[in-house]
């Protein structure tokens, strides 16, 4: 039975960012819409509340970490106004890693700010697969900033491409990543398999140049689709004789299968699943009923085979 119940809530920090779970106990009133500065591993933040949750969930390593105070209208102002500073701190950033030659090494993404300036965080990525050494830059910047804690935060293509934004390589005007997702799900070239889907580069690598988070979206219902319908190459009997799948339509619950009849040319016809059957299925059922019958040994059967002693 569980004694240690929490008043839970969820806060986002960013409109399309992941959303982190606090203890709001000391604020049990809490409700949705409303801003609030929690304690953090990177000091404190100014978030929304986005989830306020009935049932405690499982309590994560190192336990909850509280929900300090709602945010007053001078923080959101606050917010706002080193909001408005963060373009220009990358842009120092990015000159002086230009300085000290590392600008083919890293990318300066973008640079937060948190809600009252008193920490900074440099958001940068790199092709290196070996740790980027960030103490120089680090250093001078924070001589730049003395009095903001500076931090240099290494982050992943599709994080680059969600903060960049822009069009998405199948034409939609913002990209998902930048339009909603808010985790991003792994993703295996299996998907793309499994859908039907070219495997070249271009069909299934987004603008991140990763596999694109849009394979995910009918995977699931791909695969139980499948399960009722025959794989490519299996034999099948139709109502226009017997064929070879070439083809599957999962979603549309459909198979082409290639008829070959003698004397004629091969057809492609197009059958729902209710409409085939299993060739091996029907041919282990013919051999079933040929077979002869062991009972009539014994005598007493009205089967209508032959016994194996009159066949023998």
């Amino acid at each position: 039975m569980q004694t240690d119940v929490k008043n839970i809530i969820g806060v986002r920090f960013t409109p399309i960012g992941k959303i982190y779970h606090f203890d709001s106990s000391s604020l049990p009133d809490l409700k949705l819409g409303e801003h609030v500065i929690v304690d953090t591993s990177r000091g404190h933040h100014l978030g929304e509340v986005v989830q306020v949750l009935d049932e405690t969930p499982s309590r994560p390593d190192g336990g909850w970490k509280s929900v300090e105070r709602r945010a007053t209208p001078r923080d959101l102002l606050l917010q706002q106004s080193w909001r408005n500073k963060q373009t220009e701190a990358m842009i120092n950033c990015r000159a002086r890693a230009s300085e000290i030659g590392l600008l083919d090494t890293i990318k300066i993404v973008a640079a937060e700010y948190n809600y009252d300036g008193s920490r900074l965080a440099f958001l940068f990525s790199t092709d290196k697969e070996e740790k980027v050494d960030l103490k120089s830059l680090r250093k001078d910047m924070q001589e730049q900033y003395p009095n903001t804690h500076i931090e240099m935060r290494q982050i992943g293509p599709r994080d680059v491409a969600k903060l960049i934004g822009g069009m998405g390589a199948c034409g939609i005007e913002t990209r998902c990543c930048s339009k909603f997702l808010t985790d991003f799900s792994p993703i295996s070239i299996k998907m793309a398999k499994e859908q039907g889907i070219s495997l070249t580069p271009d069909e299934i690598t987004g603008m991140c140049g990763r596999l694109r988070c849009c394979l995910i979206y009918e995977y699931e219902q791909y695969v139980e689709a499948r399960k009722k319908l025959p794989k490519r190459n299996k034999r099948v009997v139709t109502p226009k004789g017997e064929g070879k799948v070439i083809d599957i339509m999962p979603l549309s619950d459909k198979v082409t299968v290639l008829i070959e009849v003698e004397g004629e040319r091969p057809q492609h016809q197009t059958f729902m699943r209710e409409e085939i059957q299993p060739w091996d299925e029907l041919e282990a059922l013919r051999r079933k009923s040929e077979a002869p019958c062991d009972r009539h040994e014994n005598g007493g059967c009205n089967c209508g085979k032959a016994s194996k002693a009159k066949k023998n």
